[in-house]
């Protein structure tokens, strides 16, 4: 099987010239903005009939609807707009939030994930030009102020919004076994996938720099909520596919990236990690004596040269315990030697020589340049940069200066990234929605399913209705007869 997997970015959003405004509002107004203005319409609601959140995979269902709703995709605070590229954008708990396709790999997911930032900026633009015109996209509500966008996950008044990854797994794997071994893994793999933030605690209430945006916000093991008593392995049981082949392993426990080598680190080692433990190998030698606590110890560290109590005994470092994965993982050809070329330079030479590809280590460096001419770390000076080096704008943005000056590495291009915000995945599922939503009209669709002209259909294998499929398929087969303009050669 292959590993499917995509993520969900709920982005820091403000309106600096009228502070007050709600972000529900500035939200509703970027989402519908984006669709009237690049869809001339928004005529695809959300079908809510596959979503359960409140599923658990530990056996138990809280049910948070008795009867599905149908919501109007421009309502205020639950606007939605499916993308032409297969992913979804809509407003969700306050947040704009972007939700990619369906991708095989971690470099897809990465120039994926990346394209939600474009059709951020895209929407902050089209504001931009409204409010210049005087006009509101919204009825009964004034024109937008100016907005800004930030890929990031707290708001420095104690609030926590998630960047969250998915991954596919086979339903007949063992989910203790999956929640074990991963436990370790998440408490250290911030090294690496750490976007960095300044301040200490919820409410950054202690001065100082730590290397997790979500650290302190992790309260529990195991949980199935996401906005209160976080656990470091969430336990939702929402496929989004074939429920009795398929699972989807929901991770909130991660930061928000800029750097695309993190972003890919996140999502590959991650994915590699998921492969052994299908296989059967045995991480149980890794538990720790007290992940909660130790996500923190590990976040504030910024030497790597904490030890961690395993809870056999032993201590080991973070790169320790992360090396161990490793070595029982089968190496791929691309995210296995970025995985041991980061570590190697972290140990070597420590944040100084991942200041061009990992988050926390650029923003590190930048803050300690000003921390040398005399500022201290709570100074206002040093919060702001925080904040703008993940503003999504490229004009201001120190991510996208950092990689404009070559202080940043990449590993693939703005173009490419660009491209993939209007152009679906070609080798899952969202390759049919997406072109599906570009080309015909959709009344209604999820992840598992498109329903027009009040006829529904059903796709429940992510892995399938891809471009290769779809180009062998007969004529007149089912799909074709539901959607004529297939036969056409749209696709």
């Amino acid at each position: 099987m292959s590993r499917i997997l995509g993520t969900e970015t709920e982005y820091g959003i403000s309106s600096p010239d009228q502070p007050q405004l709600s972000p529900i509002i500035t939200s509703t107004h970027a989402v519908v903005a984006f669709g009237q203005l690049e869809h001339q319409a928004l005529s695809t609601r959300w079908d809510y009939i596959s979503e359960h959140p409140l599923r658990d995979r530990r056996g138990f269902d809280l049910k948070r609807f008795h009867h599905i709703p149908v919501v109007d995709p421009r309502a205020l605070g639950v606007a939605n707009v499916m993308l032409p590229n297969g992913g979804r954008f809509y407003v969700d708990h306050a947040h704009p939030e972007y939700s990619s396709p369906e991708t095989t790999n971690a470099r897809d997911a990465m120039i994926y994930d990346q394209a939600g930032d474009i059709i951020l900026q895209r929407a902050v633009d089209h504001i931009a030009h409204l409010t210049q015109a005087g006009h509101s996209i919204l009825e009964h509500h004034d024109p937008c102020p100016p907005l800004r966008i930030y890929k990031n996950n707290v708001d420095g008044k104690g609030a926590s919004y998630g960047s969250h990854e998915n991954y596919l797994y086979r339903r007949d794997t063992d989910f203790d076994d999956i929640a074990s071994s991963l436990i370790p893994y998440f408490v250290c793999r911030q090294v690496l996938t750490g976007a960095g933030r300044v301040g200490i605690g919820s409410l950054g209430e202690q001065p100082g720099f730590q290397i997790s945006q979500r650290a302190d916000y992790i309260e529990q093991e195991i949980s199935l909520e996401t906005t209160l008593n976080r656990g470091i392995i969430n336990t939702r049981d929402e496929p989004h596919a074939d429920s009795d082949r398929f699972g989807r392993l929901h991770i909130i426990v991660g930061d928000a990236n800029m750097s695309q080598t993190a972003t890919v680190l996140k999502l590959g080692m991650t994915s590699l990690i998921l492969d052994a433990i299908e296989n059967g190998v045995d991480f149980s030698d890794l538990r720790l004596a007290d992940p909660v606590q130790q996500i923190r110890l590990v976040s504030r560290d910024l030497s790597l040269s904490q030890t961690l109590q395993m809870a056999d005994g032993s201590s080991r470092t973070a790169l320790d315990i992360l090396r161990i994965y490793a070595s029982r993982i089968q190496p791929d050809e691309y995210v296995y030697p970025l995985w041991m070329e980061t570590m190697d330079i972290l140990e070597d030479e420590g944040y100084k020589g991942c200041a061009d590809r990992l988050d926390w280590c650029a923003k590190w460096s930048l803050i300690s340049a000003y921390l040398s001419r005399g500022l201290d770390i709570d100074d206002p000076k040093i919060k702001l940069l925080d904040l703008q080096y993940c503003d999504i704008s490229p004009e201001r943005s120190l991510y996208h200066a950092l990689v404009r000056s070559h202080r940043m590495l990449t590993l693939v291009s703005a173009e490419d990234i660009a491209t993939c915000a209007d152009i679906p995945p070609a080798d899952t599922r969202a390759y049919l929605r997406g072109n599906l939503i570009s080309h015909t009209c959709v009344d209604a669709a999820n992840w598992d399913s498109v329903t027009s002209a009040g006829s529904k259909f059903a796709m429940l294998d992510p892995q399938g209705y891809t471009r290769d499929e779809i180009s062998n398929l007969a004529g007149d087969s089912d799909l074709f007869n539901r959607f004529p303009f297939l036969k056409k050669g749209h696709v």
